[in-house]
């Protein structure tokens, strides 16, 4: 008696559940990839809106403690942005602290940077 050769309906499905779990993970891979560079951009955009905030103060030519927020438009969204002024440890510098949201203000900044310059 000859036997036809070929796969079992079993060994097919057992291929089927290997296939389809491996796109699985490759889909949840891809999707965590997407997410990351979504947060890196965002958090280089934010580090790009401190950064301008401490130009602009540096550029003032008495700088005086407290606080102060703005918002600055950059790479087509809205940020808010607010800046801490405090004199460093040894009175020599000033610390200024400045806290990015990304669009209007939520709980948690996007992206906290410190800089310091001359009184």
């Amino acid at each position: 008696m000859n036997r036809a050769g070929g796969f079992t309906l079993l060994e097919v499905l057992v291929a089927l559940v290997v296939v389809a779990v491996a796109v699985a993970a490759l889909a949840h891979t891809g999707a965590r990839a997407l997410d990351g560079q979504s947060r890196l951009e965002q958090q280089t955009v934010a580090l790009w809106v401190a950064d301008n905030a401490l130009a602009e103060l540096r550029l003032e030519t008495a700088v005086p403690a407290g606080r102060r927020r703005g918002t600055t438009t950059m790479a087509g969204r809205a940020w808010e942005w607010e800046l801490f002024v405090q004199p460093a440890p040894g009175g020599e510098l000033l610390r200024a602290d400045v806290l990015v949201y990304a669009g209007h203000r939520s709980d948690a900044p996007v992206l906290q940077h410190t800089g310091f310059l001359a009184p």
